[in-house]
């Protein structure tokens, strides 16, 4: 591992990453989990994720990105990587040469791979109610289906659909797992790989489908709940900075850009190196952050490198903060800021360092 200078840091538990892993794979039976590693593994580190993974036998990935996926392949010679996102027509020699799964999801990316001539992995992903990729003209995709399953220099690995409400709206869901089957009992021949469920669908639903193959695990690989769940996972990111300095304020004083805290007594102030360009949003001005195991306000406007705490005289520079993974969680961060886990982890960016605890090898 590089040197570190930074007094903040992300800690990454692997072990945690695995328990979740396993206990989410016993939910599933038979079934494959797919691992999401899109967006460097949720912020968590790609490589560093999938050669965990790859340890606990697993062999196959998905991400958004052409560039995600050809990173992961330099790694992993021999895993299948299915790439979500979108392909455009002079990737197809590269994912040719890769070996991997591109999505069909319109009738251009159908056209320019029929008449693609070398040989290409391929998954068709049908738009089920979503619309966002996806070809929604059922008929059409039967057809696209059957014609790509007799193509001898195409394997059509897998067909799938994404859910829009699975964590919310059962009605919509169910009306989408209803056009999925439609799809596939028209079909000729089924791909040999159907996945549909999300994490909020795998923690919910899909061990009532007997049709499908496969799961895509995202959010709840990482330790997050979309959903109201008893189920238990393990949270596998903790965020952390350092106090590097503390002012005492007396009432006048004034405090960051904009001068938005004023104190009306004396008070002290900590000051850490995390700001909204490290992921820390300029929103959470209304949040917390634990130290010594006590919550204790942020105060004033986050900066780019730094925010404010208002402490007591116990605290002193040089203690540890902790952003998330403690008393405060990724979801409470994430109501604070009116979004969700997703966008919190996303967001830690390049500044901050990971740095990876591991001890069940």
């Amino acid at each position: 591992m590089s040197e570190i200078y930074r007094q903040t840091w992300a800690e990454v538990n692997l072990d945690n990453l695995v328990d979740n892993y396993q206990n989410i794979k016993l939910l599933m039976g038979n079934k494959t989990i797919i691992p999401v590693i899109k967006a460097n593994a949720y912020g968590h580190g790609d490589i560093k994720v999938m050669e965990r993974l790859y340890k606990e036998g697993v062999r196959i990935c998905a991400v958004s990105l052409l560039e995600e996926a050809i990173k992961i392949r330099k790694r992993f010679p021999d895993i299948i990587i299915i790439m979500l996102g979108p392909v455009l027509e002079n990737d197809l020699k590269v994912c040719s040469s890769k070996e991997i799964d591109i999505t069909i999801y319109n009738q251009e990316i159908y056209n320019l791979i029929i008449n693609f001539e070398g040989k290409l992995n391929c998954q068709f992903k049908v738009d089920t109610g979503m619309s966002r990729y996806g070809i929604k003209d059922f008929d059409l995709v039967v057809r696209m289906v059957n014609t790509l399953m007799s193509k001898t220099n195409i394997n059509l690995r897998g067909i799938y659909t994404h859910f829009a409400t699975a964590e919310d709206n059962k009605e919509f869901y169910n009306k989408q797992v209803k056009m999925m089957q439609l799809v596939l009992s028209k079909l000729k021949k089924v791909p040999s790989m159907v996945h549909m469920s999300n994490s909020a669908s795998i923690l919910q639903y899909e061990k009532d489908f007997d049709f499908t193959t496969h799961v895509r695990l995202g959010i709840s690989l990482y330790g997050s709940l979309p959903i109201v769940s008893e189920f238990k996972l393990k949270p596998v990111m903790k965020l952390y900075s350092k106090i590097v300095q503390i002012k005492k304020l007396t009432q006048g004083d004034s405090l960051g850009y904009g001068i938005t805290y004023r104190p009306k007594k004396d008070v002290y102030i900590a000051i850490i190196p995390i700001g909204y360009a490290d992921g820390l949003w300029k929103a959470y001005k209304r949040g917390y952050v634990e130290i010594k195991g006590k919550k204790y306000k942020i105060v004033g406007t986050i900066c780019m490198g730094a925010c404010f705490i208002k402490v007591n005289e116990e605290i002193k520079v040089g203690d540890i903060v902790t952003i998330f993974g403690g008393l405060i969680s990724i979801e409470e961060m994430g109501l604070i800021l009116k979004t969700n886990s997703y966008e919190v982890l996303t967001a830690i960016s390049y500044r901050v360092p990971r740095v990876y605890r591991e001890e069940k090898k």
